[in-house]
């Protein structure tokens, strides 16, 4: 599959946010070419700051493979990361991050901050940004339309 295929999954997660009225960001973890978890933002629904799609989908498939350490996997989110998830992206090793919409207000992957770009770190994330940029940005853009 290519990372436009992975990526539609993760908008299916954001799909799913979007009926429960959270901001609609999805996520999905790929290992071995099969998707090993899935999330989408449930901050309103849990009423945890921290329950972004990225920290959900992290935790679930540290849970499912009995570890931590994510470092042969890659994970696919519609939204480009905050620093907290960017953050966990580095803790949880991932090998690489895939993300469809550029977040100018406060993206930590490249947009205004470069979390993942530092010598700083001792492990280092392959990022690919900008996949089915359009889908991921419009969905966002039809829920904060329908705010107002």
């Amino acid at each position: 599959m290519l990372h436009q295929d992975w990526m539609r999954l993760a908008l299916v997660q954001a799909e799913k946010a979007l009926e429960l009225g959270e901001v609609p960001i999805g996520a999905i973890i790929v290992k071995d070419r099969q998707i090993i978890a899935s999330a989408f933002n449930e901050k309103e629904l849990r009423q945890d700051p921290t329950a972004h799609a990225e920290v959900l989908v992290i935790q679930r498939a540290a849970e499912k493979l009995g570890s931590w350490r994510l470092s042969d996997a890659t994970l696919y989110v519609t939204l480009e990361p905050c620093p907290m998830c960017a953050g966990a992206i580095v803790q949880a090793r991932l090998k690489q991050l895939v993300y469809g919409a550029a977040d100018l207000k406060g993206g930590a992957t490249g947009s205004v901050l470069n979390v993942l770009n530092t010598t700083l770190w001792n492990h280092k994330v392959d990022v690919v940004a900008g996949i089915l940029e359009d889908d991921c940005s419009n969905i966002l853009k039809s829920f904060f339309k329908r705010l107002r």
